[in-house]
């Protein structure tokens, strides 16, 4: 297990992290994030589908649990767990065919279901900084 923590100190900085993880993201990638309520989780997952060249609008799937992105290099699966309630409800949606296909999985609350997670998922561990636009990531490579 690798842990690093970065700095973003604007929503720029923030863009173009982003944008590289979508570059570098493969089939069956996992990315797990965590942090409270406006740390910036969809902002993340707008600039991870930049990367991935999606050319679709993204947006919160808060009432969907997941969104499908296809105009990309690879589908991006865009998950906002914050309103499950078991993991149950995961397995109703057939869960384990996005984590485990053919696309990038971005999972906002993912410590909600931290137990369907896998292993070699990439975690990241969103705070909020000292300044409205500054962000701490703890980015766990398992």
């Amino acid at each position: 297990m690798n842990i690093k923590t970065v700095t973003m100190n604007n929503e720029t900085e923030t863009m173009a992290f982003g944008r590289e993880i979508g570059k570098n993201a493969n089939p069956g990638d996992v990315i797990a994030l965590i942090g409270d309520l406006g740390t910036g989780k969809t902002t993340l997952t707008k600039a991870i589908a930049e990367g991935l060249e999606i050319t679709e609008v993204i947006t919160s799937p808060t009432f969907n649990i997941v969104k499908e992105y296809r105009s990309g290099r690879i589908p991006l699966f865009h998950f906002d767990v914050y309103r499950i309630g078991d993991s149950e409800e995961m397995f109703q949606i057939g869960y384990e065919e996005y984590f485990y296909g053919k696309g990038l999985c971005v999972v906002e609350w993912a410590d909600i279901i931290e137990e369907l997670i896998p292993e070699n998922a990439t975690v990241i561990r969103i705070e909020a900084g000292d300044s409205p636009d500054k962000r701490i990531y703890e980015i766990e490579s398992r």
